[in-house]
């Protein structure tokens, strides 16, 4: 009786887990056969490499939305990754019990805030402050990467904060007893040993940062042009989904997926390195 139950329990879990493969091979499959029509009529070359993009026209080149993709993903790292590492290290080393009890449900609360609020406050604050100070419209790279920077936060906190807790415990002990200060067990011992866990860390938030659309909408101006500095507005890839798919009919629509296609392949490729990098450690 009791193999029997185990049995069904693990047919079971197995079943939920091929409907949940089954529902990603499904999107998977449909974008691509939405999408590689244009791709194939325009050519990859052209499509990706392509400077203009104006449908109305037969222009798809998604090159100026790839490079705002990217330039607002670095800022977002820039801006967010070294606060969560220092962050990560203050809960996992220094940071009392109560006082990590308090800043751990706050920090996970920031990833349950929608992102159209996170818009909202970039639109009404960062935009305006980088508009006065920095000059420019004020909707530019520099906004969407503080943006992107606070959003990325908890999942790279978490996972880094995780990664240094579950490194051995004899590891600070000894290095402590052989006269290294705390800070310098932190920085010499625990963080290099830690690599890999946060760089697995790194990667997925970027993964996060390089797939939002409605809070980068919002404040990132929306040009389909290439930019020459951090104060000037783009457009991302998502962005660009995410504004024309309302009204987009034919190879129009066709291109929107065949973009779709380009970030899903981006964003395939730093979740596999985040993956590689976790089991290599």
């Amino acid at each position: 009786m009791k193999s029997f139950k185990e049995n069904l329990t693990e047919r079971v879990f197995l079943l939920i887990a091929l409907s949940t493969l089954s529902v990603l091979a499904l999107i998977t499959v449909f974008i691509f056969i939405k999408g590689m029509p244009i791709i194939a009529k325009v050519g990859i070359i052209n499509f990706v490499f392509g400077m203009k993009w104006a449908p109305s026209q037969g222009y798809y080149g998604i090159f100026p939305m790839i490079v705002g993709s990217v330039s607002v993903t670095i800022g977002a790292a820039i801006v967010g990754v070294p606060i969560a590492i220092c962050c990560s290290i203050f809960l996992a080393e220094f940071a009392p019990v109560k006082l990590r009890n308090i800043f751990r449900p706050a920090i996970q609360l920031l990833a349950a805030i929608p992102s159209v609020v996170y818009g909202f406050w970039g639109v009404l604050f960062v935009v305006p402050a980088i508009r006065k100070y920095l000059g420019g419209p004020g909707l530019s790279i520099l906004a969407g990467s503080i943006i992107l920077g606070i959003m990325i936060l908890p999942t790279i906190i978490s996972i880094t904060e995780v990664s240094l807790l579950a490194l051995p415990r004899h590891y600070k002990d000894g290095a402590l007893a052989l006269g290294l200060t705390q800070w310098q067990t932190i920085r010499s011992l625990l963080l290099p040993a830690a690599k890999s866990g946060i760089v697995a860390a790194v990667i997925l938030g970027l993964g996060r940062a390089i797939g939002e659309t409605m809070a980068v909408i919002m404040v990132l101006g929306n040009a389909v042009a290439l930019p020459h500095s951090v104060l000037d507005p783009v457009r991302t890839l998502t962005t660009n989904i995410g504004i024309e798919m309302g009204y987009a009919s034919g190879e129009h629509q066709q291109a929107l997926f065949a973009t779709g296609i380009v970030l899903f392949v981006i964003i395939m490729i730093l979740n596999a390195t985040a993956q590689y990098i976790t089991r290599k450690r």
